[in-house]
């Protein structure tokens, strides 16, 4: 499903060079269920972001799903993400002046322009299985964190996309709410053959995981494969 070679990236901060990645080569399949780890400042989000299409490196390719993204311009790279990519950001990037139905909503209309009626029955599962069908009329600013977070998973989710990126998912939820969460992306895995990366320092995404990578200073220093 995606395959990196050498892959860097290096963020200029004035005058001085910041490598942020360095040499990164990885290969993740369809349906696999991984957990990048590391410290904080490791490189993770920087690796979602390469890998989920939200940068371009300095050097090196990135090719997912057979299509080497970083020949894309910005319009292609946006469409192949809105098609093929779901991602949950820590910050949540709900739209503050749409309701929570229709945050979910929204990638439907933009991106795949499905028929309301297909729309709608995909949003009212998703909110039951979030646990927000009472919140569905409600606007972000309404919400806890913890909540933002279950419609920002939802919205990642309704395009049933091929990859699903998540950077800290379960950081602002309850221990119930995580564990229901982890379960409904586990099941939606196994249902759909969906291959989700994690950013992640929570034990129970890494002990969910069939693959853990461990990220340190921009380099990868250990991949483990965990046996069902």
């Amino acid at each position: 499903m995606i395959t990196n070679e050498h892959v860097t990236k290096v963020y200029k901060m004035g005058e001085v060079d910041l490598t942020v990645i360095k040499d990164l080569n990885l290969s993740i399949g369809h349906g696999e269920f991984v957990a990048i780890v590391g410290p904080s400042g490791s490189g993770k989000s920087t690796v979602l972001n390469l890998l989920g299409c939200l940068d371009k490196p300095t050097e090196g390719k990135i090719v997912i799903d057979e299509t080497d993204v970083t020949q894309l311009d910005t319009t292609a790279l946006a469409n192949f993400r809105g098609e093929n990519i779901g991602f949950i950001f820590q910050s949540f990037n709900l739209i503050p002046v749409l309701s929570v139905y229709e945050n979910i909503e929204y990638p439907l209309i933009m991106i795949q322009n499905l028929p309301q009626e297909e729309r709608h029955e995909r949003i009212m599962k998703l909110l039951d299985d979030v646990d927000m069908l009472d919140q569905k009329d409600k606007f972000p600013d309404q919400l806890s964190g913890g909540q933002r977070q279950r419609v920002a998973i939802a919205r990642a989710l309704v395009t049933n996309p091929k990859i699903v990126f998540a950077d800290e998912p379960t950081a602002n939820l309850d221990t119930k709410t995580s564990n229901q969460i982890i379960t409904l992306m586990r099941n939606i895995q196994q249902e759909f053959n969906t291959t989700f990366i994690f950013a992640t320092h929570d034990e129970k995404i890494v002990t969910e995981a069939d693959r853990i990578i461990t990220i340190v200073d921009g380099v990868i220093t250990d991949d483990k494969r965990i046996a069902s």
